[in-house]
């Protein structure tokens, strides 16, 4: 069995107990109540003056292309952070954060930052919600932020979603559940102020998808399964590989091994023999015990925060996988 440890920012090992939300490690990370205004400054994120430089294009073209250019918060100089055409509309730092400002009054700023070499930025919002499945058992308690992030490269629209993070292991259940939208996007090739009621209506104050978040938590953890059946849902989300290339054998083995640990380990023991349970031993996996490509911690927190489409993808099809196979 591999043990149940997680590789912290500078590679050490780390329990999984005294894990932070992944963006914690992506930007500054705020513990008193700060201003919007505030939270730009200590993050860097201030007057950054994003803009569009004509581009000439070697040939012939009847399309206007642009270089999408910042001042560094550092050292001033610009920085090219992209290219784009000419339906682009540049998104401010500041316009991003009032944008989410005015989506949720009374939420906290817990972090903000920018990643990929400032093509993408981000702020995270604590919510004051919080759920609890179990509440006189188990009482296992999931924390709900709200992550705003846009890219200035033209890669990302400005994108607000609902994010649960599940607190004894910090692992974020960000993925698509039934009949709810987990988030708003508004294309740069649109406006972002005059927009902000249809991101309130859209979002629903984020309590649309925590209610059905709630609800589908609570009959997951009603379902009862034994270890065979948590080995028949493993193997139907990786299935055994019919031919040992490359490897494969030695790798499926080891990732069962792992989901196994982290099911019976100290993040999961108290709600394993449940379906809640098993998609809470393969998210945490995905999230806390993969090798970093390329070395890259930054990458592998960012898909620990949700911003990593084939990351939630993923999430969502062991989702489906875990209710299909524990249903009536």
């Amino acid at each position: 069995m591999v043990a149940a440890v997680e590789i912290g920012q500078n590679g050490e090992a780390a329990f999984a107990s005294l894990r932070e939300p992944a963006w914690h490690n992506l930007g500054t990370v705020f513990n008193d109540e700060v201003s919007t205004r505030e939270m730009l400054d200590l993050a860097y994120l201030s007057n950054w003056n994003v803009r569009l430089e004509n581009v000439t294009l070697p040939g012939r073209s009847h399309r206007e292309y642009f270089a999408v250019t910042r001042s560094n918060p550092f050292d001033g100089h610009a920085d090219v952070l992209g290219m784009v055409g000419e339906r682009y509309k540049v998104v401010q730092n500041e316009q991003l954060f009032n944008f989410a400002d005015n989506i949720l009054d009374g939420a906290r700023w817990e972090t903000a930052g920018s990643i990929k070499n400032g093509t993408v930025v981000f702020g995270s919002l604590a919510l004051e919600r919080e759920s609890v499945i179990d509440p006189n058992g188990v009482s296992d308690k999931v924390n709900s932020y709200l992550l705003v992030h846009t890219s200035h490269d033209g890669s990302l629209a400005v994108q607000a979603s609902v994010t649960p993070v599940r607190v004894v292991c910090q692992n974020t259940l960000n993925m698509a559940l039934r009949g709810v939208k987990q988030s708003y996007k508004i294309r740069h090739t649109q406006t972002v102020d005059g927009r902000v009621a249809v991101a309130r209506e859209a979002l629903g104050l984020a309590h649309k998808f925590m209610d059905e978040f709630d609800k589908q938590a609570a009959e997951l953890y009603a379902r009862e399964i034994d270890a065979a059946k948590f080995f028949d849902i493993v193997s139907a989300v990786y299935p055994k590989p019919e031919k040992d290339a490359k490897g494969s054998m030695t790798k499926w083995e080891n990732k069962i091994d792992m989901i196994n640990s982290i099911y019976m380990g100290p993040t999961n023991n108290m709600i394993a023999g449940t379906a809640w349970g098993a998609l809470n031993a393969m998210t945490e996996r995905l999230d806390w015990y993969r090798t970093a490509r390329k070395g890259s911690t930054e990458s592998m927190s960012a898909a620990a925060s949700g911003f990593d489409v084939a990351t939630n993808s993923e999430k969502a099809r062991i989702l489906s996988a875990v209710r299909e196979l524990t249903a009536a």
